[in-house]
């Protein structure tokens, strides 16, 4: 018997593809329903006539970003996509400069310049509240690593502040954003989009946790509302029996999509993260081979820095 054939996209593969294996989700470029196309010439349309698009940072890879999150759905995408804009505004994110070399397919050749936000703590704060990306798992996302369970609270805001900390979280998003992501693209030969998330909740207790609250609902908050669609894989690793009561605080603040992408895993790890990340990738101290001279959590080695 003779296999259905895949039905042709209503768009093209994206240029600056090389690997020849490569084969777009749902809802991507090379992979758009006609629907989805004419509610991507939609939105587009509808952007520039009200005078909100900008072609330099709207591609049709982030408009989409914005369709999916919201099922395709032109009016609540565009409700979404200026209501970040509106957010990038008040919070000045296009202060943080950067200067366009050379633009391909990737947008991978980029001189990239953070000048607006210096966050001269970094070391410091990597002491009590490890937050980092390190290499690539195995479909060439970048791996972003937190391990909340170091978390000490007192020595954190003597290093620095909840405000400043969300500014750094924003400033990484932007070079996951401009920098990151084309790097890995190129890198792999096809579009990357997306990061894998290690969440290390070693050692948390639920009294840590409620001080914290506030800075990972808020950041959870612009992660989702702000630069959606971000999100590929997320594990959650040595996860306590008392997690079942964080997780019952935090999962209201997800949306059912972000929801379900979370793996919860309790100490025996090992073996998954090893399934999506290659052990010369991960980190010693979560099982895999990488000791980065200096330590990985500040040696932000990657695609992105070679």
């Amino acid at each position: 018997m003779t296999a259905p054939l895949e039905a042709a996209s209503a768009s093209p593969m994206p240029a600056g593809v090389t690997d020849p294996n490569y084969k777009p989700l749902p809802g991507r470029l090379g992979n758009l329903t006609v629907m989805q196309l004419h509610a991507l010439e939609k939105l587009k349309k509808e952007l520039i006539a009200e005078g909100i698009f900008e072609e330099e940072r709207m591609d049709d890879a982030l408009l989409l970003r914005f369709l999916r999150a919201r099922k395709f759905d032109v009016a609540k995408a565009k409700e979404m996509l200026i209501s970040a804009e509106k957010w990038r505004k008040e919070l000045g994110v296009d202060d943080i400069e950067y200067a366009v070399v050379v633009i391909n397919a990737f947008k991978a050749d980029r001189a990239v310049h953070y000048r607006s936000f210096d966050f001269k703590e970094l070391e410091e704060v990597n002491k009590y509240y490890p937050q980092y990306y390190h290499k690539m798992d195995k479909d060439g996302r970048p791996v972003y690593i937190e391990r909340l369970g170091q978390l000490d609270m007192d020595a954190l805001y003597k290093a620095t502040t909840q405000d400043r900390l969300l500014k750094r979280l924003v400033q990484e998003y932007e070079k996951f954003r401009v920098h990151r992501i084309p790097a890995c693209s190129k890198a792999v030969g096809h579009p990357v989009e997306t990061s894998c998330t290690i969440l290390d909740l070693k050692n948390v207790t639920l009294s840590n946790f409620v001080k914290v609250k506030d800075y990972v609902m808020q950041a959870a908050s612009i992660g989702q509302n702000r630069y959606p669609e971000c999100m590929g894989k997320f594990y959650i690793i040595n996860a306590p029996w008392t997690f079942s009561s964080i997780w019952f605080v935090i999962k209201p603040w997800l949306d059912e999509v972000t929801a379900a992408k979370v793996d919860i895993i309790g100490t025996n790890y090992k073996n998954t993260l090893l399934k999506q990340i290659p052990a010369e990738n991960l980190p010693k101290e979560f099982g895999g081979a990488c000791d980065c001279p200096g330590g990985c959590s500040l040696s932000d080695a990657g695609p992105w820095n070679t």
